[in-house]
């Protein structure tokens, strides 16, 4: 069963954060899932990942080759366990759906959500709060001090 791990971007956007916990994940052997909620959204971070620094394997969903994808950038809401690549490792951007069944069945969980943006606050207080409700153990983490802390966990 997952950590839910909330990181609440204040300084960086997305495109900063997301090769790093994808490039972690598969470090240890995880395929990552890549969930968003907008295709337009999701099609900039492909090219993100595929021009940015380093090499991260990757794909967008509805290839002929999602099964061998070590991270799958997907914009659905099928459960992880239903994703051609079965990830070990989901993260959600731009408050997309994340069920408790979910979180106990991936090794990680990474929400992702833009600090600035109080529609996505509130949409994040929510998660969190339907998450640790179903029994997920959750950690929330923000960058505000310039390194990564971790601020809060539940359960205490």
């Amino acid at each position: 069963m997952a950590v839910a791990k909330f990181y609440h971007l204040t300084r960086d956007p997305v495109e900063a954060l997301l090769p790093v916990l994808v490039g972690k994940a598969i470090e240890i052997g995880l395929r990552v899932a890549v969930r968003g909620t907008d295709q337009a959204r999701m099609e900039a971070l492909d090219r993100t990942l595929w021009h940015g620094d380093g090499f991260l394997p990757h794909g967008m969903a509805g290839g002929p080759h999602d099964a061998d994808q070590p991270c799958l950038l997907v914009c659905d809401t099928r459960p992880a366990d239903a994703l051609p690549n079965a990830p070990g490792c989901l993260v959600t951007l731009d408050g997309a759906e994340v069920a408790a069944i979910e979180a106990a069945a991936v090794e990680r969980l990474c929400v992702v959500f833009d600090g600035t943006d109080e529609d996505a606050v509130v949409r994040a207080r929510a998660q969190w709060r339907s998450l640790t409700g179903a029994g997920i153990e959750a950690e929330y983490w923000s960058r505000e001090s310039g390194r990564w802390e971790c601020k809060a966990k539940h359960p205490k």
